[in-house]
């Protein structure tokens, strides 16, 4: 009996072993085939890659040896216009230190007036803004009873009561200085032709954690490098948000804001755009403001962005392409789009990489080719880093370099994520929700207003 069942044994792991055999040798031919075609798709979005990293070294040389097309307006305060200041709420008391900033404006007083949008759920807050605003007879508060479409419904409110031939715009974390408002105001003063002006972000709080050296490489890099190529070689511009002047007479022409846009800017500038517009970039002029200090915030932030920006690319782009921009604005405006392009990228050859490795057939691990392959590819694609550590060279607020480098071999593969998943919801019609995020500005304004 012991024998019978022995052979029985026998018989299964014999036929085991052939049917493995066989598996083995027929998958092995198979995860060939896979390979390659997983091999030959990360080298395919390698070169594109290296494509777009040379990209950004021709902005790092455009930036030391291009030539600046911002003129230098003078303002004419006998002919100041009327000017209307927004700064658009939700549950931030830093709103008060922008409004006091502005309050403090050399501008003409009888020529400016300050308008409070407040979206905020938190009855105490809007209380505290409320108070503050009775205190000043040039500051009024607009409070809608539905926060509906998001900031640009909030701005689209603000719109009605507005009384200025300019609008000029601040988030709540943003700080001007007391000549902000004539130096904004001088161009399109000087330029009819103008319908916007776009002044640069400066970063406070660079350096209080490596998510905020993140955010505030990535916010250099964009104002330090982008902003100016577009403008210089392509003759071209966009909003960022805040720190901006609007001719009203244009924006109410163009329907207002989109209502519910998660990045009303730059969806507004291809509006202009498209409609042969003429949009400035002042590189000398700054705006103090923060960048997210915690990991959720800053994955959010990137995510809405890059949702709202792919967003307003894919409804303008047929415009795009058939409006009467040169050639070399249209690059530009590629140019503009091009750091969510290479998000995807970056996560395409994560993937192909990593299934190129998987189904590469067993061997012993050749460390040095690994290695130097691993250090190739990074070199290769290396243009967003060099660019990073160039635009923090320029702003001594961030003081080593170590940093930048870390957060972004750290976090900012999360960031990539995010973004990725952003550009996703876009394409696969999935909604996104405005985030609200937490900023120094609102805390300090909060002890302040407490004490």
């Amino acid at each position: 009996m012991p024998s019978i069942f022995s052979e029985i044994i026998h018989q299964i792991v014999t036929k085991a072993e052939l049917f493995f055999k066989w598996y083995s040798d027929a998958g092995r031919e198979f995860l060939n085939f896979l390979h390659v075609i997983f091999d030959n798709g990360f080298y395919v979005f390698l070169g594109i890659a290296f494509l777009i990293s040379v990209l950004y070294y021709i902005l790092l040389f455009h930036n030391l040896f291009g030539k600046k097309r911002t003129k230098n307006y003078r303002f004419n305060e006998d002919e100041a216009p009327f000017v209307t200041i927004q700064i658009p709420t939700f549950n931030e008391l830093a709103a008060l230190n922008c409004a006091e900033r502005c309050l403090n404006f050399d501008y003409p007083r009888e020529r400016y007036e300050i308008l409070i949008g407040d979206d905020s759920n938190d009855p105490e807050i809007s209380q505290k803004i409320q108070e503050f605003a009775g205190k000043h007879s040039q500051m009024k508060v607009f409070k809608r009873e539905r926060n509906m479409g998001f900031k640009p419904g909030n701005l689209n409110n603000l719109l009605k009561y507005s009384r200025g031939e300019y609008l000029v715009l601040f988030d709540s974390d943003f700080l001007p200085e007391r000549d902000f408002l004539k130096r904004i105001i001088a161009p399109l003063q000087n330029d009819p032709k103008l319908s916007v002006v776009q002044a640069r972000w400066k970063i406070i709080n660079p350096n209080h954690n490596l998510i905020t050296v993140l955010g505030a490489t990535m916010s250099k890099v964009f104002h330090y490098l982008f902003m100016p190529f577009v403008q210089n070689f392509g003759g071209v511009s966009f909003l960022c948000g805040s720190a901006e002047a609007v001719r009203k007479k244009d924006l109410v022409d163009m329907g207002g804001w989109q209502s519910g846009s998660l990045t009303e800017d730059i969806e507004y500038s291809m509006r202009l755009l498209t409609n042969n517009k003429k949009l400035m970039y002042l590189e000398d002029l700054e705006c103090e403001c923060e960048v997210p200090y915690t990991p959720k915030d800053l994955y959010r932030q990137q995510m809405r962005w890059a949702y709202g920006v792919i967003a307003a690319a894919k409804l303008h782009f047929r415009n795009i392409v058939n409006c009467k921009l040169p050639a070399r604005s249209k690059f530009s405006i590629f140019t503009f789009c091009s750091g969510y392009f290479l998000a995807v990228l970056l996560l395409a050859l994560f993937f192909f990489g990593t299934l190129s490795f998987i189904t590469h057939e067993p061997g012993p691990m050749n460390l040095p080719l690994f290695f130097g392959e691993m250090g190739r590819n990074i070199l290769l694609t290396s243009g967003l880093l060099v660019a990073s550590l160039y635009a923090v060279s320029k702003d001594k607020d961030i003081k080593r370099m170590d940093k930048v480098i870390l957060s972004s071999f750290s976090y900012g593969f999360i960031v990539t994520y995010y973004v990725n998943t952003g550009i996703y919801k876009v394409f696969s019609g999935q909604p996104m929700e405005w985030h609200m995020l937490k900023k120094k500005g609102n805390e300090a304004k909060a002890q302040i207003s407490t004490s």
